[in-house]
Formats: C-alpha cells, structure tokens, sequence
C-alpha cells in the first residue's frame, strides 16, 4: 500500500562509527568524479588531503561494504562466478532510436545521516526516464529481479538489458527473467567507464541534487524525498 519495499520500511541504521559514516561519504562524493580510484589512492586522498586518520584495510573494506571499485581491465576477465553467466557488451556503436528499445540497470551507495541504503534504478536509455527504483538495506539477486518485474509490469519489457557484471546481475534468476521476456542481455565490459554512462548520470544527479543536501534520518524519509527528486527528474 505504501510503495515501499519491506527491506526500507523497518529499516534499523547499521553500526558504523560516526567516523566511518564521515569516510564514506568523503569516499562516495570523490569517487562519484574520480571512479579510477583504487584503495590505495582514495587512502592517499583520505588521509594526506582531508588528513583523516585512516588505513588501507579500513579503506578497503569500506569501499568493499559501499560496492566501489575501481574501474581499470584487469586479468581473468571472462571467468565469472560459479554458476554465473557474463555476456557480452552491445551497446558500441548501436543506434538507440526508440523508447523502450534499451534499459540500463545500476545499483548505488545511499548515504544516510546515521547509515545507509542501497538503491537499484531502470533507466531508459533514449528517454533517459527512470522506469522503476527501489531502496532495500541489501541488494541481492531476488531484490534485483523483483524491481525488474514490477518495471515490466509498468512499461513493458524491453528490447535489450544492459547492467554491470555484478553477481547480482549475472545470477541465474536474474538472467532467466530476462530470457523469459526474450530480453537481449548486454552487460559492461570490466573496466569501461563509459559503458553504463547514462544511468551514472543519474547518480550524480540524484546524489549532487539531492541526497548530498538533504541527508535522513530514516528510510522512509530517503524513501520520500527519493521518490519526489526522481519524479522532478523524469518530468
């Protein structure tokens, strides 16, 4: 009744100190315009440029908890998970005439005043209209997948899903949706900046515009202010 995932509705902060929350943040806010940067920079930044006392280790597992990584090719790239299937990148070079055609699929970091969320967002790529999102405390395979089914729901299915090679999106009941709406599946090349441009775009337009000012105390305040920034942004 309320449009609001249960994950969000009972949402409880997690147990991070106050000065992890304030590294997250720094490390959220720097990586949204610097997203080559690997643990060993972002600790370099952190502590000789804020001068915060931090570690490697701290800034890894953080970076780790927040699902940052640092996007540069690295080796082994075509062996995915166990019982996890990588496909290709379709989207170079395709001509994305029609509303519908494509839809990219992301996930982010959600700072709170007292934590933080996760959320997942369909995004249409010629219409750039965000055609489904939602706030969960975790994102898995079965959140993923539920969000894509509502959107299909919504608006139809389309001709092509393109997301990130995240486990999440190479899980099999992820992909056998897709393959029970005849989806064409793309997924981006490790280490390409530039393959799931569009919906980063949005992230830094959510982020900048909004979650940035306005942190909450709460999920269902996340939920609401979210949900008013998102339709601004599609009208």
């Amino acid at each position: 009744m309320l449009g609001v995932h249960r994950s969000g509705f009972y949402y409880n902060a997690t147990g991070e100190s106050d000065l992890n929350m304030e590294l997250m943040l720094l490390i959220d806010k720097y990586f949204m315009d610097h997203p080559h940067t690997g643990i060993i920079k972002m600790w370099f930044y952190l502590s000789i440029s804020e001068g915060l006392p931090v570690n490697q280790k701290l800034v890894r597992r953080l970076m780790r908890l927040m699902g940052l990584m640092a996007l540069y090719p690295k080796k082994r790239l075509s062996i995915p998970g166990a019982g996890h299937t990588i496909h290709p990148y379709l989207l170079k070079w395709l001509p994305i005439e029609r509303i519908g055609q494509v839809w990219q699929t992301d996930i982010s970091y959600i700072p709170m005043k007292k934590g933080f969320m996760y959320m997942i967002a369909n995004s249409g790529v010629r219409s750039r209209y965000i055609v489904k999102w939602s706030l969960s405390n975790i994102v898995d395979a079965a959140c993923c997948t539920q969000v894509y089914k509502e959107a299909i729901a919504l608006h139809g299915a389309p001709e092509i899903s393109n997301t990130e090679q995240g486990s999440q999106f190479t899980s099999y009941e992820f992909l056998a949706q897709l393959k029970a709406h005849n989806i064409v599946i793309s997924m981006d090349g490790k280490g390409r900046a530039l393959d799931n441009i569009f919906i980063e775009r949005f992230w830094r337009s959510l982020k900048y515009e909004y979650v940035y000012l306005n942190p909450t105390s709460d999920g269902l305040d996340l939920y609401k202010g979210t949900r008013e920034c998102i339709d601004f942004y599609n009208e």
